[in-house]
């Protein structure tokens, strides 16, 4: 289904990796979005291969799907978010099913209660998001706040083992994020093992399997520690890889590249682009 996406064949001189993949970035939201061919070159220079855009409002999908058009770096995920959990009805679903073929996964769904949509909506909609991705035969990208119990229990109840997938920028404990490593998701790490005072996100960094660890940078939110203030971009995944290689005494290349070869095996690329 991906051919055109070179990046997970091609590797990258500067750092030795396979091609790093920025598993979530938003770039179809601004300031992303105005300064784009700038964010790619950028990106591109740092060794960055590859990018997912994940869903977030309907309104967006069109615009994912033109940037995966004239892009071959950019692989769209087509999905609703928890805040806008409440537009998911049977018409907007049947859109969804139309559209989400094209991209590598559904999302980013799950559950949030930081935000003003009763957790009632949010977990409807996530089981039709779920239940989508079984009839399509895609992986889950899994945005998960504060609701880890309950968002297990869903994905548990609807079995979402079998497809798999991605633990959006993880905030959890190593021991759930076990408890979903079994379930058969990886969990993903952002910059914010790089921020200063981070407990949680180092634990993870540390203790969890190599094999089961992607890279995001969440951009334009979550900016590694130096940069904080300013916008996020994926070319500052880097900093990331270099904190966890430290974090866990190997070289930033072995991490890169593990990570590199978990997004392929979780979202189901590897049978089609084989490095």
């Amino acid at each position: 289904m991906y051919p055109k996406h070179s990046f997970l064949q091609t590797g990258d001189e500067k750092t030795g990796c396979a091609g790093l993949i920025d598993t979530h970035c938003h770039l179809n939201l601004e300031p992303l979005k105005s300064n784009l061919p700038q964010v790619l070159r950028e990106a591109a220079k740092a060794g960055v291969r590859g990018m997912i855009v994940p869903g977030v409002h309907p309104d967006g999908w069109q615009r994912m799907a033109g940037l995966a058009a004239e892009y071959p770096q950019v692989v769209p995920a087509f999905g609703v978010h928890p805040m806008h959990a409440d537009l998911l009805d049977e018409v907007l679903l049947e859109r969804l099913s139309y559209i989400a073929p094209t991209g590598c996964a559904i999302g980013e769904t799950g559950l949030d209660p930081s935000y003003n949509v009763p957790l009632a909506s949010q977990e409807l909609a996530f089981r039709r998001q779920i239940r989508l991705a079984h009839n399509l035969g895609l992986p889950l990208l899994i945005h998960c706040r504060r609701a880890f119990q309950r968002t297990f229990q869903i994905l548990e109840e609807e079995q979402a083992g079998r497809l798999g997938g991605i633990m959006h920028a993880f905030s959890g404990s190593p021991e759930m994020a076990w408890r979903f490593i079994r379930l058969g998701f990886a969990i993903s790490i952002s910059a914010t093992v790089t921020w200063s005072g981070a407990v949680k996100p180092i634990r993870l960094a540390r203790e969890l399997p190599l094999e089961q660890l992607v890279l995001e940078t969440d951009a334009p939110d979550l900016p590694p520690q130096k940069y904080r203030g300013d916008y996020n971009r994926p070319a500052w995944l880097m900093d990331t890889v270099l904190r966890v290689a430290e974090l866990r005494g190997i070289t930033p290349e072995a991490f890169a590249n593990a990570s590199s070869t978990a997004v392929r095996r979780v979202l189901g690329l590897s049978a089609v682009n084989p490095v």
